[in-house]
């Protein structure tokens, strides 16, 4: 059976749940918009926004409806719900083609004709949907609808864009980092590519791109408090190490809990018990312990005493996880996030589960979270004789010392080589050890 779309009313309906043939206002809080359009590569469908997405009805059900024709499947599946939460954007097309069903040769064959697209006016939803063959990544899906009439696509628009706007979490201006020199060069390129994705989520971005080592840290511990506050987030496009430069330049001018005991203070740790006793420089044992350190951030920001020890202990008891500080740490409005171009993508695999670009910048733009931990590792001496003067870093990924901290500092001096150079320095590092 063929359809024809002029069939149809031209203009969106507003339908009250449950009373699908009524007429009401479009006031309803209950109200839904309902409409017949022609879907790419689809045919005919009746599109619905309900309260937590949009829902599609085939009219003709001869077409991807998931039967065989002569043992043949259809070319595409067709996919019957599309979750607000799963769109990250929508936009007005002009006046133009689009496609009717998609067709193999063997359907042309037996039906006797191709099918021809129409020129109509458009508009596009874009979400995504998980692969089968590897669940951790997203691939982008499109959705282009089309009506003959202007107005029913600019309502389409204009109510799709209202039901966005309600998702919480979402970022609306981002502060970019890209490292033109991570992992094969290939942070400019990989930035291109995920570009699109922020402009269709409609989030704005200042983008700096690094021009030395040490930039992107510079730039992080040297801005205002209230310039980040405009932000809702600080993007990292490299890999884990240019991740740990921002997040260095950020927490080294911001956290403001205490350094761990120096070790000529630490006397011994009471295993069994779990209490850490420190000696302090008067002489006397201090016991430094906190019941409910399982439900503290990491990054607390306690009160330190002077003596090089912290006062874990508030006045009435209760644990001190942090104080009001001018900027909140840890802080639900302004998150970090990492699009993967180095050369492991360590903490891109922690978080998504694949290193893929598309699937962090959806992630991103979706309000997608994680916890993830962060150690504070601190440096009280670089030689017996040195003065006492600490020398504080934060790890996002891991830390290391010993050999591996010198292939790292090794392999720094050969960038130009992409990953290999882990390779050439562990190798130059290892013999001149062994010659020893």
């Amino acid at each position: 059976m063929e359809i024809n779309r002029e069939d149809y009313i031209s203009d969106p309906k507003i339908v009250e749940s449950g009373n699908v043939g009524g007429a009401t206002s479009s006031s309803s809080s209950s109200s839904v918009l309902k409409s017949a359009l022609l879907l790419e590569n689809v045919g005919d469908v009746v599109l619905t926004l309900n309260s937590d997405g949009l829902s599609l009805e085939l009219l003709d059900s001869s077409h991807n409806d998931g039967s065989i024709i002569l043992g043949i499947k259809p070319v595409q599946k067709f996919v019957n719900e599309i979750k607000f939460s799963d769109v990250y954007g929508v936009e007005f097309i002009n006046y133009g083609l689009i496609n009717g069903p998609r067709q193999s040769k063997s359907e042309q064959c037996f039906q006797g004709r191709a099918s021809h697209g129409s020129e109509m006016y458009r508009f596009t939803v874009h979400s995504f949907q998980k692969s089968r063959s590897q669940p951790c990544l997203w691939v982008l899906a499109v959705y282009s609808f089309g009506h003959k009439d202007l107005q029913t696509c600019q309502t389409w628009v204009d109510r799709i864009n209202a039901s966005l706007n309600l998702e919480r979490g979402r970022p609306e201006n981002l502060l970019v980092f890209i490292n033109p020199m991570s992992g094969k060069a290939s942070g400019r390129r990989t930035w291109e590519t995920v570009a699109p994705i922020f402009l269709r989520a409609k989030v704005k971005t200042k983008v700096i791109v690094t021009e030395r080592a040490g930039h992107a840290f510079d730039v992080m511990a040297s801005a205002a408090n209230n310039e980040l506050k405009s932000y809702n987030g600080v993007i990292a496009v490299g890999g884990d190490g240019f991740f740990n430069e921002i997040l260095n330049g950020f927490l080294l001018s911001r956290h403001k809990a205490p350094h761990p005991p120096s070790p000529s203070d630490i006397v011994h740790s009471d295993q069994r018990s779990g209490n850490s006793l420190f000696r302090n420089p008067n002489g006397r044992v201090t016991e430094a312990t906190c019941q409910n350190e399982d439900h503290s951030p990491l990054l607390s920001n306690s009160v330190y005493n002077g003596t090089g020890v912290a006062n874990f202990r508030t006045e009435d008891g209760t644990c001190n996880i942090g104080q009001d500080f001018e900027f909140p740490l840890p802080s639900e409005q302004f998150r970090f996030g990492i699009i993967p171009a180095g050369s492991t993508d360590a903490i891109v695999m922690c978080t998504t589960g694949i290193r893929d670009p598309i699937t962090s910048a959806l992630n991103i733009v979706l309000g997608k979270k994680v916890c993830l931990d962060i150690a504070q590792v601190v440096r009280w001496k670089t030689t017996t004789a040195s003065n006492i003067e600490p020398y504080v870093r934060y790890a996002a990924s891991f830390a290391g010392y010993g050999f591996y901290g010198d292939v790292i500092a090794e392999s720094e001096k050969y960038r130009w080589m992409g990953p290999k150079r882990y390779d050439y320095a562990g190798t130059k590092v290892f013999l001149k050890r062994w010659q020893k």
